[in-house]
């Protein structure tokens, strides 16, 4: 055994100095860590791989996909305008109301799903202000686990520290009992990371990540491509000579220099309950139009006038880009290859529409735009296309033709779109998880896998690989990975050893002294295995040498309780840290750079706190 521990020592050394050196990926450490804990011995397969059966590691995972949904519906950018709006513009200001507000919210709710919330708002905001949003996660993360300190309920620790006393014969902890201190911590926190955490936070600048990922929207596209103002909408009344023909019989496009988009119709009844549904399709040359069509068309006045009043129709008043983009259809920028086969070729040798399924709205060639008679334009090198059809269609578009290259991310575009609108629902969701968890009616990973799974199943997120794609694997593994660990030192015995060696290390200099390392030892242990475990395992250990000090074991347990709440130097200490991380474009020194400093000033705040408000001679 005392070989194992030995081993169990090693290996957690050199974890931590590769995940310190971030030359290797965070996730392939952990799943090394693992590895050497299993073929060393130190845990059976069964042992080594339940991390990835935990409840948390469950609920970090559904908790990306809530947050997804929070993002793709818009409501975090409608939260971030609101939350920019009260900061007047300025990153001091937004940093102090962000931990404010989540320290506040975090003391009755669950800190990881608060930060889930909040994460894509967040984000949101920094791109909004074309600042890193490295800026304020690690704070926001950080001012979660601190403000869970406030109230009995707001962190584990909190509810184990106040059990423990109950079992060993003394009065239990009330639900305020812990906001002196909570409010001592939470505010020597947002003081050190508004003062320090300038220097200290990552000096790149992410902004030239967010650019390459962030490309114009469809919106955007068609105003660049000038489509906006060309975009028009007609009514096909009962009696229009138009019904009953196909678009391919009109030729519209040749006598009119128009074209039809999209066809949006009434279905006969085939909906839920046999009602008529109203849906709408892309407009092809087999397309039959019917009466009480309505057509969307692109091109001039003029033209569009001719068309109407050929055929008595009726134009409306629609002129907006939203209505050639929706959960079904929408539009991309298509840039032609040097080796395209369609260069020198017009669209109507080409056969585009009718091989590719998708509509030419528009060419854009040395900053001229061309929308009259694109079918007769000779496509050369340099062009870029506006094309307009089925998501899906532009999707393979996208994956099986070297011709072209479809600018941005086509399936990112269809998802948005699909989730256009449900702000709404995303938010009761959000609100039903938060308030689900925080009256602890079911387990909180039961609420977030249901927050999960209602985001598809109401359309907040597209689809289930939209879903799966929202989460970030890398922080998942490491989670589960790094978990064994905790087995591994509760095996061998390391924590025990640890707990024991304090006692008689420190019992000489008294009880402030043996406090203060049972801090310092929790703290420790509290940055690789969850915050709970580590209270579950010192809580009884710290009783016990309060008990045989002849003191109070109050401010023993809630420096122990404290201590494992305000775990920050890893991102493995709490699934805040590891939400944040990719969101964050942090490494793994970023936590220990900020975290460190940030806990040992805590440690020494909250030697002179605790025993004010917890005297040791107290009954």
């Amino acid at each position: 055994m005392e070989q194992q521990l030995i081993l169990t020592f090693i290996i957690l050394m050199i974890t931590t100095v590769l995940f310190m050196t971030s030359r290797i990926r965070s996730d392939l450490v952990a799943m090394l860590s693992l590895l050497a804990l299993l073929l060393t011995g130190i845990l059976t397969v069964n042992e080594a791989l339940a991390g990835f059966s935990n409840s948390v590691v469950v609920m970090i995972a559904a908790l990306f996909v809530v947050s997804g949904g929070i993002f793709r519906t818009g409501l975090a950018t409608m939260a971030g305008k609101l939350l920019l709006k009260w900061s007047n513009n300025s990153e001091i200001k937004l940093l102090f109301l962000l931990m404010l507000i989540v320290g506040i919210l975090s003391a009755f709710m669950s800190n990881t799903g608060t930060v889930a919330v909040l994460l894509p708002v967040v984000v949101s905001i920094a791109i909004g202000m074309k600042t890193s949003p490295a800026k304020f996660l690690i704070p926001l993360a950080f001012a979660s686990s601190l403000g869970g300190v406030l109230t009995l309920i707001g962190t584990p620790p909190n509810l184990i520290v106040s059990q423990t006393l109950v079992d060993f014969g003394y009065e239990r902890l009330s639900f305020f009992d812990f906001t002196p201190i909570g409010l001592v911590a939470l505010g020597t926190g947002m003081l050190f990371l508004l003062i320090f955490g300038k220097y200290l936070l990552p000096k790149q600048n992410d902004n030239n990540r967010v650019a390459r990922n962030t490309y114009a929207t469809p919106n955007q596209l068609a105003n660049y491509y000038e489509l906006a103002d060309k975009l028009y909408s007609v009514y096909v009344p009962k009696g229009s000579t138009l019904a009953k023909k196909k678009l391919s019989e009109l030729k519209v496009p040749m006598n009119y220099q128009i074209y039809v988009l999209s066809i949006k119709r009434k279905s006969e009844g085939n909906g839920p309950a046999f009602l008529p549904v109203t849906y709408q399709e892309i407009a092809g040359p087999g397309s039959v139009i019917e009466e009480n069509d309505v057509l969307y068309l692109q091109g001039y006045q003029e033209q569009v006038k001719k068309f109407a009043d050929d055929y008595g129709l009726i134009i409306e008043d629609t002129k907006e880009a939203k209505e050639v983009i929706s959960r079904e259809q929408g539009i991309a920028e298509v840039l032609l290859t040097p080796q395209s086969s369609l260069i020198n070729h017009t669209l109507l040798e080409l056969h585009f529409r009718e091989k590719y399924n998708v509509n030419i709205l528009s060419i854009k060639r040395k900053g001229k735009i061309y929308l009259e008679d694109l079918s007769k334009e000779k496509l050369l090198f340099g062009d870029a296309l506006l094309v307009q059809g089925a998501w899906s269609d532009i999707e393979l578009l996208a994956k099986e033709t070297m011709d072209v290259v479809v600018v941005g991310q086509p399936q990112e575009q269809a998802s948005m779109a699909a989730a256009n609108g449900r702000a709404p629902i995303a938010a009761l969701i959000m609100l039903a998880m938060l308030i689900v968890m925080t009256l602890e009616i079911v387990p909180a990973v039961t609420a977030v896998v249901i927050a999960a799974v209602l985001m598809v199943i109401t359309g907040c997120l597209r689809n289930m690989d939209d879903a799966y794609g929202r989460i970030n694997w890398e922080s998942v593994i490491l989670i589960a990975a790094m978990l064994p660990m905790a087995t591994a030192l509760e095996k061998t015995g390391g924590v025990q050893l640890l707990s024991e060696t304090i006692v008689e290390m420190l019992g000489p200099y008294g009880p402030i002294a043996i406090m203060a390392g049972f801090y310092l030892a929790t703290s420790f242990f509290s940055q690789f295995i969850s915050n709970t475990a580590t209270t579950v395992l010192f809580a009884p250990i710290a009783v016990t040498s309060a008990i045989s000090f002849g003191v109070s074991p109050y401010p023993f347990l809630l420096a122990v309780s404290v201590a494992a709440s305000m775990a920050f130097a890893t991102p493995v200490a709490s699934p805040t840290n590891a939400l944040v991380m990719a969101a964050g474009n942090y490494k793994f020194i970023d936590f220990v750079k900020v975290g460190l400093p940030l806990q040992m000033v805590l440690w020494m705040v909250m030697m002179f706190a605790i025993p004010f408000f917890f005297p040791f001679n107290a009954t």
